[in-house]
């Protein structure tokens, strides 16, 4: 039991999205959008190599959207978000997070190497010229790194966070006690261990991991998306999210929907929403 910690913190910091990039599913997101796509490559503030793939819209309206995948996917996983955003006129680049498909970059921190990635994005978006206005959206993981990362970019005019975590201490908890079933207050010893594991081991402070502190302070329009029955992470944490800031947050809880599943269970509605969320802030 001793080494449970140890396991479950090692597999949280290492991941296992090692999957590369199929060109032909960018082909299949540029066909359905009637765009064009090329593959990116920029170093990380660290000197880790990130990728990703920019896909530039027919008729580009200014705007660029970078989309980010959760834990253990990859830029797949957001491509259907990439389609909608593209017809609607949006340049997309979706990169793999570090740690993830063909990025490097070691150790899974869930935002807070993360957040300086994305700022490192957004620069190389604004030197291309493409673009005048920058947004976001994240699910999951990617959500909770792009809450974080307001503080470091303050050039996103609106972001949409998908089912982020409000702290990673909460959400360990949460998470280790709905598959231990042991509940949460009986998890949070394990959870501690975990991180005082990763502190000693790898120098990194998991407990920095904080959308919540990113959230308290900023100006930049947030729509939380989640669904009211996520079991991974729960509701409470983007009820808590918009509690820290409701001048800056909007709050839409979506009903029957699961984890990251509210554009399946609502998906006119979702795109709808989201694409006017952008377009409502110029």
């Amino acid at each position: 039991m001793a080494l449970v910690p140890v396991y479950i913190a090692e597999g949280a910091v290492h991941g296992w999205a090692r999957r590369q990039p199929d060109p032909a599913e960018a082909d299949m997101v540029a066909q359905a959008s009637s765009a064009t796509w090329q593959s990116v490559r920029i170093a990380a503030a660290d000197g880790a190599p990130l990728s990703a793939w920019l896909f530039a819209p027919r008729q580009p309206n200014g705007g660029a959207v970078i989309l980010l995948h959760g834990v253990d996917d990859t830029r797949r996983g957001v491509r259907y978000h990439a389609i909608y955003l593209l017809q609607a006129g949006f340049t997309v680049l979706a990169p793999d997070s570090r740690g993830h498909g063909a990025s490097g970059g070691g150790l899974l921190t869930y935002g807070i190497r993360e957040a300086y990635d994305i700022h490192a994005w957004a620069d190389a978006l604004f030197r291309s010229g493409r673009i005048d206005r920058l947004y976001g959206l994240g699910e999951s993981m990617g959500a909770a790194v792009l809450l974080q990362s307001l503080p470091r970019e303050p050039r996103f005019r609106a972001v949409v966070a998908e089912c982020p975590f409000s702290t990673l201490e909460d959400e360990a908890c949460d998470r280790i006690g709905h598959i231990s079933r042991l509940g949460r207050w009986a998890s949070w010893p394990i959870a501690q261990t975990g991180f005082l594991y990763v502190r000693l081991r790898y120098d990194v402070d998991l407990k920095q991991a904080s959308p919540a502190a990113a959230i308290r302070a900023t100006q930049v329009p947030v729509l939380l998306i989640h669904g009211a029955r996520d079991v991974i992470i729960p509701p409470i944490h983007s009820r808590t999210l918009h509690a820290l800031n409701p001048r800056a947050t909007t709050l839409w809880l979506v009903p029957g929907a699961a984890h990251v599943r509210a554009s399946i269970e609502c998906h006119e509605e979702f795109v709808q929403r989201v694409v006017e969320w952008f377009q409502s802030h110029p």
